[in-house]
């Protein structure tokens, strides 16, 4: 990715807000850490992947953008990410919890290994409960402050992905409607971010698809593929001020997907 664009700082809708993007040196991290700092915000990225990070940094600038080791699953680390936070630019105003792990696809549940299962548990449900928990603690006393966690289609509907990773999801979607309920009173926004299937790096080692395979996958809105871009949008509202009273809520960006069935009914496919 090219670094970012100037905007006009009338058009720059974080100005003067701290953001944390765990999960935040590739992918759609990445992709939301660029478009954060675009719109005025300085941005801590904290992942385990000491070398990309790093590159992310030096791409955006170190005025805007700051790495930090951090595994998830640690609370030690998470604590870190967020004392480096609060000590190189003095608070935090957005927390995005978007680390994530998925395991291999093994269809049939007897051949699942329940280490394996506690692993992505940890990484998709422990993390974000991590990253709140010590958010939670320095917005608390800031009476503001915006929690956004990253789910998928699969935090709605089964069948898509395997049992820890859906099972992670659904768990995230009720720990956001929980800590919303909490945290509402100190003028903390905690919501969810759903997407469905993005052609990345990622979804496309799980699902073992080229660009033909890609292409072919189910869309019930058609003419258009699901981007990070599409995915960093939204976070870019839920992060804003746009969103002030959006709170407790789980946005899909799923084109409709987890809406509909799209084998029986009226506009079921011929």
């Amino acid at each position: 990715m090219a670094c970012i664009s100037q905007l006009p700082d009338a058009a720059k809708r974080l100005q003067g807000k701290v953001a944390m993007i765990t999960g935040g040196a590739r992918g759609l991290g990445e992709c939301m850490a660029r478009l954060f700092c675009q719109h005025g915000a300085k941005v801590v990225i904290a992942d385990i992947r000491d070398q990309l990070g790093q590159a992310v940094q030096d791409s955006i600038g170190t005025e805007l953008a700051t790495y930090v080791h951090c595994d998830v699953t640690k609370e030690t680390d998470v604590e870190n990410a967020v004392n480096i936070a609060i000590y190189k630019y003095g608070k935090l105003d957005i927390m995005v919890n978007n680390a994530v792990l998925i395991d291999e696809a093994k269809p049939s549940i007897l051949d699942n290994d329940v280490t394996e299962f506690e692993r992505v548990v940890s990484v998709n449900l422990t993390g974000p409960f991590l990253g709140t928990k010590h958010a939670a603690k320095v917005m608390i006393p800031a009476k503001k402050g915006s929690i956004i966690m990253v789910g998928s289609v699969c935090s709605s509907i089964g069948g898509v992905a395997t049992h820890a990773y859906t099972s992670s999801k659904h768990a995230v979607v009720g720990l956001t409607k929980n800590t919303a309920a909490e945290l509402g009173k100190f003028g903390i926004r905690v919501n969810g971010l759903s997407p469905y299937f993005i052609s990345n790096a990622l979804a496309r080692e799980f699902f073992k698809l080229d660009d033909d395979g890609c292409s072919s996958v189910y869309s019930n809105l058609k003419g258009v593929a699901l981007q990070e871009e599409d995915v960093a949008q939204a976070a870019l509202y839920l992060a804003s001020d746009e969103s002030k009273y959006v709170s407790g809520h789980n946005l899909a960006v799923d084109g409709g997907f987890t809406t509909i069935n799209p084998i029986f009914g009226l506009f079921s496919k011929s």
